[in-house]
């Protein structure tokens, strides 16, 4: 047994401080139909581990997984595609052997792959792996992925090949043209006022919402969200009553009408701001460093016929970047300067750290995740979620040991974010980069033809 006393002795401690969301935690997942008088069997467990990039959460995937005898589940947008190893920080070879992993390499990069998707194949894989007597352990920082994961989708109906074939026909115009802004007033004005809010280029979520018009007449947003009904339970009165003692009164269980098709244990890993933001920018330049690395990638994209910010792999952060920057070496026969290089390295770590704030903004709302400081020794963190998964109680507790806090509550850590600037560990010197000017200038121009066939051929 690898739990130490030390774990259960911070959980006693804890149990007073523990926010109201915490102690309806398990009690919310095994919520069923006996809110109305009937009872149900004993829920299933998955875990749920995400975190913002760079934070450690799949290491601690694989480690939770070879402690529990389980599977991991990816939920990571970019993961899906074959050949965009290097930019998903993607699991290695040898970790794929010794830990089974599921939905990564499944699309090529010309395919569009949707929430909805992942979550038919991600609770299909989880089916698959609670049918082995294994865990499944579901980890990713696409926070729609995994909203939807556990709550459910909306219940949408399937448009018909015929409306699929005529939406594909009304918008293939503008697509040919990049034509973004025209296609998007012909959705506005076909009935969703919405569209004007997607990120530009996502071609994939405005054919979709055209297919739901063409459909039902109504737009995406008409249709009810599992989320969205279980926060309204969640904070209704009476689940905010909540006594003293941090007990939730047994009105409050009675009147959750939710019910989550699984008993999720869900963490989220992360560090200190500061720590977190430089960790990013050196995995960045790591990524970049090599003949093998993001750009290599970069490169087949752009032979393969793809181009930046398209669809949903050349949108991903990293791929766009380094497109539009091989893109711009091309115009000018694979020359480029090492002010263009740290330009574009910094535009990838810039987008890198903002799309880390946005994942910690978004899980902060989020009601069943438990906040784990990435920070703190892996050993320390992987008891408390052994202890957390082979535990029977109702409630879940995190200590202190290993806590993290969601908000930047030190005056110090709010005034070190102020001031923070990147601060490289290989790219310093403006020579230290000629390494990968050359790799430009001699094969960042050129097609590599056997990777682009092998890609077609999968």
């Amino acid at each position: 047994m690898v739990i130490s006393s030390g774990v259960f002795l911070a959980r006693s401690c804890c149990l007073k401080l523990q926010p109201p969301c915490l102690a309806l935690r398990r009690r919310l997942c095994g919520v069923t139909a006996s809110s109305v008088g009937t009872s149900s069997k004993k829920k299933e467990k998955v875990i749920v581990i995400s975190g913002p990039t760079g934070a450690g959460k799949s290491r601690l995937a694989l480690e939770l997984a070879k402690s529990l005898n389980g599977e991991i589940i990816s939920a990571d947008s970019v993961q899906v595609y074959r050949g965009l190893d290097v930019g998903s920080a993607k699991p290695s070879a040898s970790d794929r052997k010794e830990v089974p992993h599921h939905l990564i390499d499944i699309l090529h990069p010309s395919q569009d792959y949707s929430v909805g998707q992942f979550f038919d194949d991600g609770r299909q894989a989880t089916k698959d792996i609670l049918s082995r007597g294994r865990v499944p352990i579901v980890t990713g920082g696409t926070g729609l992925y995994l909203r939807w994961f556990i709550y459910g989708k909306p219940d949408v109906p399937k448009p018909s090949p015929e409306v699929i074939s005529e939406v594909h026909e009304l918008l293939a115009g503008f697509h040919s043209e990049n034509n973004w802004d025209a296609a998007v007033e012909f959705v506005v004005n076909a009935g969703d006022q919405k569209a004007s809010s997607l990120a530009r280029n996502d071609w994939y979520r405005l054919r979709r919402s055209l297919e739901i018009l063409k459909t039902t007449g109504s737009p995406p947003s008409s249709f009810r969200v599992p989320y969205d009904s279980f926060r309204e339970n969640l904070n209704s009165p009476d689940v905010n009553d909540i006594h003293g003692n941090g007990e939730a009164a047994d009105i409050s269980i009675q009147n959750i009408q939710t019910d989550l098709d699984y008993d999720f244990l869900c963490f989220f890993l992360s560090s200190p701001r500061v720590d977190l933001y430089r960790s990013i920018d050196f995995r960045c330049e790591d990524m970049v460093k090599g003949a093998d690395g993001l750009l290599s990638e970069a490169r087949w994209l752009l032979d393969i016929g793809m181009r930046p910010n398209t669809n949903s792999a050349t949108r991903a952060i990293g791929y766009r970047q380094a497109m539009e920057y091989l893109l711009s070496c091309r115009q000018y026969g694979g020359v480029s300067s090492p002010g263009d290089f740290y330009g574009f390295l910094n535009r990838f770590q810039q987008a890198s750290r903002n799309f880390a704030k946005r994942q910690m903004t978004w899980f902060r709302y989020e009601p069943m995740y438990h906040w784990l400081n990435a920070s703190k020794p892996l050993d320390t963190i992987l008891e408390f979620i052994y202890d957390a998964y082979e535990n029977e109680t109702e409630t879940l507790v995190v200590p202190d040991s290993v806590r993290m806090n969601k908000d930047v509550r030190n005056s110090r850590e709010a005034d070190a974010l102020k001031s923070y600037r990147p601060r490289n560990r290989h790219f310093v010197r403006r020579e230290d980069c000629s390494s990968v000017l050359e790799w430009i200038r001699s094969e960042g121009c050129k097609s590599e033809v056997s990777r682009v066939e092998e890609g077609a051929a999968t």
